[in-house]
């Protein structure tokens, strides 16, 4: 898991790209989206902004996007772990790019105006204290768009 400060840092450590680009435009436009309406930017990156206020039971893992969480309001625990460190629960559904893990790992807190990255090779859960105002993105590992499109 990658934390980063502020949205300046973010655009300082990833100048170039369209994937990270294409974060920078979306958190732009919040201003513009209602929260819990999903909203894309081409194929690659789909985002919503979210009020938080659960807990996670397990782990949840994905394969084929990575998340970008962007804090508005409040802080929030996370708990991460490497996969391979964890036991699954639930297996991989290519429908949901999901997968469930349970576990123990190291956990970090973060607040309005940082960004976290969580990797395709770890898991994590979120643990709310407060509720939690955030962006979160979905990005595509994939460099560009997808081929089949």
């Amino acid at each position: 898991m990658r934390i980063i400060d502020n949205l300046e840092q973010f655009r300082e450590r990833y100048p170039s790209g369209r994937k990270w680009q294409r974060c920078i435009e979306a958190i732009e436009n919040i201003g513009n989206i209602q929260p819990g309406v999903a909203h894309s930017i081409g194929d690659s990156l789909a985002y919503r902004v979210t009020t938080d206020t659960t807990t996670d039971a397990l782990f949840v893992g994905h394969r084929r996007y990575f998340e970008v969480h962007y804090y508005l309001q409040g802080a929030q625990k996370i708990e991460v772990a490497e996969k391979s460190q964890l036991q699954e629960v639930e297996c991989y559904r290519d429908e949901t790019d999901r997968e469930y893990l349970k576990g123990c790992g190291d956990t970090v807190q973060v607040h309005e105006g940082q960004m976290v990255i969580c990797d395709i090779d770890e898991a994590y859960r979120f643990i709310s204290d407060t509720p939690v105002k955030k962006v979160v993105l979905k990005v595509t590992i994939e460099d560009g768009y997808f081929h089949n499109k």
